[in-house]
């Protein structure tokens, strides 16, 4: 049977994930040297970096710290990194979300709430949003799995980043999303029919 692993966030406990799986949130910087894992079976967590298999990841990160960098070093907090995609700075114009949950578990109230507090929204369907905020996609996937129970789903679109966040799909889902999400598009325009009528 293949390793599998769980990471634990604040108390909360994720996964299991795939080898393949995390070496995609370490790609996308959701997952760091110092986030706790566990493989399947143990009980205790540990930072990734000291798991045989993902420590890997993180040497070659290592080693670019280790080259002097042209421009002055920036301190960064003492905080720890949250498991979730790192974002660029905002460009001072809010983003459209488009929120989607499944609540099968927990009070959608709770969820409603606290997408109104992250902006200007509005519900246009039973368990769908639109949402606009300042806010990265993160912070609101973030914000809003606080609000959910262990077998509820959440889906959200950045409309003006073409990005994506989700939570709680099975591994089969969670892969396949990710696969379609990265994928080029591919042009079906009218220019595109009018070339194959040629």
């Amino acid at each position: 049977m293949a390793e599998s692993w769980t990471i634990s966030v604040g108390g909360r406990v994720y996964g299991p994930y795939t080898l393949e799986q995390m070496q995609g949130f370490h790609a996308e910087n959701r997952l760091a040297d110092h986030s706790l894992i566990a493989r399947a079976g143990e009980e205790q967590f540990h930072p990734a970096i000291e798991d045989p298999e993902l420590a890997p990841l993180f040497q070659s990160a290592q080693a670019e710290q280790a080259v002097p960098a042209a421009e002055p070093a920036v301190e960064h907090s003492a905080a720890p990194h949250r498991f979730g995609r790192s974002e660029p700075e905002a460009d001072g114009h809010p983003s459209h979300f488009v929120i989607i949950a499944d609540m099968k578990s927990s009070s959608i109230s709770g969820l409603e709430e606290e997408i109104f507090n992250l902006g200007q929204a509005h519900r246009f369907m039973p368990q769908s949003w639109v949402l606009s905020s300042d806010a990265s996609i993160n912070t609101i996937r973030n914000a809003l799995v606080q609000k959910l129970g262990k077998i509820d789903t959440l889906f959200i679109v950045d409309a003006a980043h073409d990005k994506a966040a989700w939570f709680n799909f099975g591994p089969e889902s969670d892969a396949r999303i990710r696969r379609m999400w990265s994928r080029p598009v591919e042009h079906t325009g009218p220019e595109k029919r009018a070339v194959r009528r040629a």
